[in-house]
């Protein structure tokens, strides 16, 4: 039988166009569906403004918004504000808003509402205890002249507040009105694409799309509602069982990889996989300078040169994790490249440290001891924020601590009220805890002295060289002067007062379904993006 080369051929063009336009379909955002995200991390609390977990802004993002939003190299972009204006050397600084813009609850976003927000954040009673009750003290007075401007006053020079002012998660008026606003949830409406239908403690959060919604920032491309119907993320702490949940097809995607669990879908080709580094403040231990016996300057170095931080990341996180040496993320225009080799794995030297600060003995566990007493040092470790294989770390550097040093590090993991406590209190030996915040504004919560607003300043240190380099890169205009400053504060608490063990920056790693289109990362702080640009090719 002879076949017609012509209709083969014609069959064959037929075959490979019906490919090719299907590749087209498929890359064209399809409208529908439902997402299911597995989190690592449940938000504690639900109010944005309140809650402190880095974790948690994926979630939050989907219902509240800010006024602007960052390219990647920091600059701003137009969103909830079309645009600002800083004048008096950075004192006074004017929003314009956006018009059209309005809360899910169908109250106006006008200026009245913006100025709401931030007049609250000047509220102990309400913002107490929060790095947005610190900042929110260098704000003299809010001024409206009209429904779309929005005028912020400072009582002096004080370059980080734009930072704030632009990223602060903006709520209806009409959520203070709530007995439960401190805890949010449904009643405390945003902006966003999504609106927060149903949350169910220990279980998932449920998000309906905002039919209404577009006024997206001016760097995501499109304008409109999301492409989806609604997104649920469900609450799985255990990375293990995240990745089970994926790979099973029980959730669409999943964040928080740990280094064992990459390989599984690095090379996998029914599923995507990104990562990305943060910003701000490497998970670290903040030594306590006030309490046991990290009170000695000694004590704080030994441990900061005697552990092998390179060795205990590789054996857990399987070359998976970025090993840190200051005080802000490798990605940080702040970041000081020159502490990087400096300091650790040299027992000896440790060793040598413990000798001369008199803590020569041993007891029978082989834990040093002076007069009677052994060298035990607390590390808390708040529940809220256990992730990223940072329980198995702890023990890392515990036994490491134990055999290399004979020190003796007691874990103590904690509830959130505890945890307050203890922080308030001051009385620990070390908490280890990272942050994202940028622009100098993590720095100066971590190392401002604590009766002068430092909000986290776990390590409590209020050294008199501290506070002037603060002050001269918080005041000063000029990036090269506020980098100098940056790095000498760097070098000062690291190498010299060693009030900090840096360990690695936190990252962000997704894996998805093959069906799971648009998942990214945000342009500055690179943490991952809400679902509002999200689609699915098959519903």
């Amino acid at each position: 039988m002879r076949v017609n080369n012509n209709v083969a051929m014609m069959a064959t063009f037929s075959l490979l166009a019906l490919s090719v336009s299907a590749a087209f379909a498929a890359e064209k955002p399809q409208t529908g569906g439902t997402l299911t995200w597995g989190v690592e991390v449940e938000p504690s609390p639900l109010n944005p403004q309140l809650n402190g977990q880095d974790k948690a802004e994926l979630i939050l993002r989907a219902a509240y918004e800010s006024l602007l939003a960052r390219n990647a190299d920091g600059s701003y972009v137009p969103w909830l504000a079309e645009s600002y204006k800083v004048e008096d050397e950075g004192k006074r600084i004017t929003f314009t808003l956006r018009k059209g813009v309005k809360f899910t609850d169908g109250v106006p976003f006008n200026a009245a509402a913006v100025a709401e927000n931030f007049r609250r954040i000047q509220d102990p009673a309400y913002a107490a205890g929060t790095s947005l009750y610190a900042l929110g003290s260098h704000l003299a007075s809010v001024e409206t002249p009209d429904e779309q401007h929005v005028v912020l006053n400072l009582k002096e020079v004080y370059t980080p507040f734009l930072s704030f002012a632009a990223g602060l998660k903006l709520i209806s008026p009409k959520s203070w009105e709530s007995p439960t606003v401190k805890a949010g949830g449904a009643e405390v409406a945003g902006t966003g694409p999504f609106i927060l239908q149903r949350y169910e403690k220990g279980q998932q959060i449920v998000f309906k799309k905002n039919p209404d919604y577009n006024w997206a920032p001016a760097n995501a491309g499109r304008q409109g509602p999301a492409y989806l119907d609604g997104v649920t993320y469900r609450f799985l702490p255990e990375s293990s069982v995240r990745t089970g949940a994926l790979l099973s097809g029980q959730v669409d995607l999943i964040e928080g990889i740990s280094g064992n669990d990459a390989g599984e879908f690095k090379d996998n080709p029914d599923f995507d996989y990104r990562h990305a580094l943060n910003t701000g403040t490497p998970y670290s231990l903040f030594l306590n300078v006030e309490y046991g016996p990290t009170r000695e300057q000694k004590v704080r170095q030994a441990l900061l040169q005697g552990l092998d931080i390179d060795g205990i990341l590789k054996s857990i996180y399987r070359g998976e994790r970025t090993r840190t040496w200051g005080i802000t993320s490798p990605i940080d225009p702040l970041y000081d490249k020159g502490l990087e080799g400096k300091y650790g794995n040299n027992p000896t030297l440790g060793n040598k440290l413990l000798d001369e600060a008199g803590w020569t003995q041993r007891d029978a566990d082989g834990f040093r001891t002076r007069e009677g007493k052994r060298l035990t040092i607390d590390i808390v470790q708040a529940q809220a924020t256990v992730r990223d294989q940072r329980g198995v770390l702890l023990q890392a550097l515990q036994a490491q601590a134990r055999q290399r040093l004979g020190v003796d590090l007691n874990i103590r993991y904690v509830d959130s009220g505890t945890y307050v406590e203890l922080r308030n209190s001051g009385q620990f030996g070390s908490i280890a805890n990272s942050n994202t915040p940028t622009d100098g504004i993590d720095i100066e919560n971590h190392y401002l002295p604590v009766k002068a607003g430092g909000a986290i300043n776990y390590s409590r240190t209020s050294a008199p060289e501290i506070l002037p380099l603060l002050k001269a890169a918080s005041t000063t205009l000029d990036e090269a002067k506020k980098r100098e400053s940056y790095a000498q504060l760097q070098q000062f608490v690291i190498l010299d007062q060693a009030v900090a063990v840096p360990l690695y920056e936190p990252e962000d790693q997704i894996a998805s379904a093959k069906y799971v289109h648009g998942v990214g990362f945000r342009a500055f702080k690179q943490l991952p993006e809400n679902a509002w640009g999200v689609w699915l090719s098959k519903h």
